[in-house]
């Protein structure tokens, strides 16, 4: 990443994954979901005994599995001793030092803390969860909401569509991981309402960036290799699609996303549909309750 120096007395490069496992006590995964399975499956020993922290964001392509749920059916990991990293929290600005904000989400809080505590600096700010699965399916949902907002801003939609559309994406994502295990949780956490929008809104989005070249008419590939970056939202958009279907779950822009990316349907006409979906709803009791007014009433503007 161009304008950021790293410590380089403080890091020891390898290009031996077998080495690294056998000398560390706490693995890292930052490989995109895509390619998760081909390169744990270089590891000749055991990681069972070891802390590993996900902070891929998106499901393994060959199980439909989330990063915790692959780990702990593949690799025998327990889950108390699986981390997931989440949050707003986008590497361009870690790396120029903004102050930031990360969940650290894991079953067993002690091993959250130590987690927790090695990210802490004065830029980066950290909390502990114990919703570790529901965070991963956030961390995936959320990009392909990057990829609707994309899509939008490429067909020229405004700020007023897009705000629309996410608040719908927040409350779809509500029900996505209720369905997947109900747990009390708050939604407008950063963890999820937030990196959702730094998701959709930031310039430094890929998934946004892939979305808004589909929707100025580039195809999935020639999109992909414009960026010349992986955009996981693409990936997630079949994996959350099919798993949708298994939750029961409607999902009308995990729907739409779909429809352009992997049925080939015409952005500008799926979004028209797409547009007719979207709740827009007026939090008042008025349609449920009948108000009378009395026939002297007088309304004055305030």
């Amino acid at each position: 990443m161009q304008g950021v120096t790293l410590p380089k007395k403080r890091l020891s490069i390898r290009t031996d994954i077998n080495e690294v496992v056998e000398k560390v006590d706490v693995l890292i995964l930052c490989i995109p979901a895509a390619f998760l399975a081909n390169s744990l499956a270089e590891i000749k020993g055991d990681i069972k005994n070891k802390l590993i922290v996900s902070a891929v964001k998106g499901v393994v392509p060959e199980s439909l599995q989330i990063v915790g749920h692959y780990l702990n059916e593949s690799w025998q990991v327990p889950y108390d001793q699986i981390a997931v990293v989440a949050g707003p929290s986008h590497a361009e600005e870690v790396g120029m030092e903004k102050l930031s904000y990360l969940t650290i989400a894991c079953q067993d809080q002690n091993s959250a803390a130590f987690i927790a505590s090695l990210f802490k600096t004065s830029y980066f700010r950290t909390k502990i969860s114990n919703d570790i699965i529901e965070t991963e399916y956030a961390a995936m949902l959320k990009n392909i909401y990057a990829i609707a907002a994309g899509i939008a801003h490429g067909l020229n939609y405004g700020d007023n569509f897009q705000s629309v559309l996410m608040s719908n994406a927040i409350r779809e994502m509500k029900r996505y991981i209720k369905n997947v295990h109900k747990l009390k949780r708050n939604i407008n956490n950063s963890a999820y309402l937030g990196d959702l929008l730094v998701t959709g809104y930031s310039v430094f989005s890929r998934n946004r960036t892939f979305g808004n070249f589909i929707g100025i008419g580039y195809s999935v590939t020639a999109a992909q290799a414009e960026m010349n970056m992986v955009a996981e939202g693409y990936y997630a958009t079949k994996s959350a699609k099919l798993l949708g279907i298994n939750f029961k779950t409607r999902t009308p822009i995990i729907d739409a996303v779909y429809a352009i990316l992997y049925e080939g349907q015409s952005p500008a006409k799926t979004f028209i549909k797409l547009s007719k979906k979207l709740n827009y709803r007026v939090d008042l009791n008025c349609s449920r309750k009948r108000i009378s007014f009395s026939k002297n009433m007088r309304i004055s503007p305030t």
